[in-house]
């Protein structure tokens, strides 16, 4: 019988899925010049560019959650007072930043 090695699957390899999307020609010819540039494929550059999507959005709602956990908890200041303060910046008598 004739066995791959490289093709089995143990259970300390990440389990895969294939993903399809239309993407615009300009935005493909980019990912081909860049996985030629690398000596990479086309689908490690993808995997790249998701991960690093998916973990900018995750890090995003993050700080979201945590500034409403701020509003909610009262931990805010007035919008005027930071407006005063920008605009006292750069006049030689700038307010102390509000807290």
């Amino acid at each position: 019988m004739f066995k791959l090695k490289y093709c089995e699957f143990t259970m300390s390899q990440a389990a895969t899925k294939v993903m399809t999307a239309h993407v615009p020609l300009e935005l493909a010819d980019k990912v081909d010049q860049m996985a030629s540039r690398l000596d990479r494929s086309r689908g490690w550059i993808m995997k790249q560019a998701l991960s690093a999507w998916v973990a900018e959005e995750e890090e995003h709602n993050r700080l979201m959650m945590e500034a409403l956990a701020d509003v909610d908890a009262g931990r805010v200041i007035d919008h005027a007072r930071v407006q005063a303060w920008a605009e006292s910046l750069g006049t030689g008598k700038a307010l102390k930043l509000p807290s």
